[in-house]
């Protein structure tokens, strides 16, 4: 039995199209015209020897190929190119929040980099005077919060540096920043609760010094432990060590303001808040578990 023979396309030669008419030329074969512009199309190509043929040429070679791959045209998308297109979707949204909440992270690091360097400026004196003091005495437990946010949503989708120093290097990890934040620091165990570590970094803050943990489940999914000394009072007010929290210091607070909801706290004058994209209730038992612990 002979194999079914494929339409097959004869050569001719045609005039090319000028330089300006070749797209016009190219929509008029496959029949991306308006009627009105194919019709004033067509009358000029009358003037031209052989146009008309040579567009009537395209328009079989159009069939043609059409013809040649009719079934595939009927046939469902195959499942990996689903798949493939889901993937880039998805990481063309991570890209389109990195770009807008990675302004906002740059915005405050710059802050934090603007407030220190004035501290220089006024040898001796705890902060600046004019608006840098008022700034400082309207910091509050939310803007902590938000800026917890704003670093998770900036490190959470790095796939190569997500942090700075691993969870293998854990002793490192705690010492260098407990150092660093002036206080010792103690890392929360949450395998219970299906995460684990990966590591840690050292970010800035209003207030001095503040670290990130990140923790991954098997999923991939992560949230973020950031913590940090928070100005609770006004300048001159007693300090965290002689100063004993209140109920109204140590109480949860949810918060959605953000790129990422989260859950926070403060205790003695230092703040936790953890992030994440998850439910209320899944962040609220993280971060009880988190309380728990330190």
């Amino acid at each position: 039995m002979k194999p079914e023979r494929q339409p097959t396309m004869e050569k001719h030669h045609h005039p090319a199209p000028p330089a300006d008419d070749e797209a016009a030329w190219h929509a008029l074969a496959d029949g991306r015209l308006s009627p009105a512009d194919a019709a004033a199309l067509r009358q000029r190509l009358e003037g031209q020897a052989g146009a008309e043929e040579a567009v009537a040429h395209w328009q079989q070679q159009r069939q043609q190929l059409r013809a040649l791959h009719q079934g595939m045209l009927a046939e469902p998308v195959p499942e990996a190119l689903v798949a493939a297109a889901l993937r880039t979707s998805a990481r063309r949204e991570r890209q389109d929040q990195w770009w807008r909440w990675g302004g906002m992270a740059a915005s405050v690091l710059l802050a934090f980099a603007l407030g220190w360097t004035g501290r220089s400026l006024w040898p001796g004196m705890a902060s600046p005077p004019g608006p840098m003091l008022a700034l400082a005495s309207t910091t509050t437990a939310q803007h902590f919060a938000q800026q917890a946010a704003v670093a998770h949503a900036v490190y959470q989708p790095e796939v190569r540096h997500p942090v700075e120093v691993p969870a293998a290097q854990q002793e490192h990890l705690v010492q260098w920043l407990s150092k660093r934040l002036g206080r010792p620091l103690k890392l929360p165990v949450l395998a219970d609760e299906g995460y684990e570590l990966m590591g840690g970094r050292l970010l800035p803050g209003e207030a001095g010094a503040r670290a990130q943990f990140m923790y991954q489940n098997r999923q991939g999914e992560r949230i973020t432990l950031y913590l940090g000394a928070v100005a609770v009072g006004k300048p001159g007010a007693a300090t965290a060590a002689a100063k004993k929290p209140d109920a109204g210091e140590t109480a949860f607070q949810f918060t959605s303001e953000g790129p990422v909801p989260g859950f926070y706290w403060v205790d003695q004058g230092f703040g936790y808040a953890l992030s994440g994209q998850l439910s209320r209730q899944q962040l609220l038992v993280l971060a009880s578990a988190v309380y728990r612990q330190l």
